[in-house]
């Protein structure tokens, strides 16, 4: 037996990998949403792109819940999974670098786009700008983004290395039937 102390993701050995991947995906776009809805903290346009890889990573766990997918089918949905969050990873940390001032943003951030009609530009008015380069909320100095990068990269790493393990079919949950 593990001691779930030491490591606490052997403490879900037996637990086959697409339900945890669907599940960490839905609780991550449901704290993103919460924050926005209820804690009223707008998302930048780096914020909302964030959010595809979560949204992509789980259609495809839901995808492999299908009782007839069988075993090779199941551990590349998961592998797709963990490339899926690693790039999502990336955007994030790539997002966390534009908060710290180390690079520039995208175009889309900051409201630089020029509008191609007039009701376009009375619709920009009308709207908050949303610049990505200023975090809307941090906790021991880091940004929501930098959350998001860290979270997708250990999920990442562990769907990759859960897929590429899964030769032994029984422990990593890929079992057939």
């Amino acid at each position: 037996m593990t001691t779930p102390g030491r490591y606490p993701m052997k403490a879900l050995a037996g637990v086959p990998p697409l339900p945890i991947l669907a599940a960490l995906a839905a609780a991550t776009l449901a704290a993103a949403y919460a924050s926005q809805y209820l804690g009223g903290l707008e998302p930048c346009q780096l914020c909302l792109y964030q959010r595809w890889p979560w949204w992509v990573a789980l259609a495809l766990a839901v995808a492999g819940l299908w009782p007839r997918s069988g075993h090779r089918l199941r551990r590349a949905l998961t592998g797709l999974c963990g490339a899926v969050l690693l790039a999502g990873a990336g955007l994030a940390f790539f997002h966390a670098g534009v908060e710290q001032g180390w690079w520039e943003g995208l175009a889309s951030c900051g409201g630089g786009a020029v509008p191609a009609s007039l009701a376009e530009m009375q619709r920009m008015m009308n709207q908050p700008v949303v610049r990505c380069d200023q975090p809307a909320w941090t906790l021991f100095g880091i940004s929501m983004a930098g959350y998001n990068g860290l979270v997708s990269l250990a999920v990442g790493l562990w769907a990759v290395r859960t897929a590429a393990a899964g030769r032994n079919r029984r422990r990593q949950g890929f079992a057939d039937g």
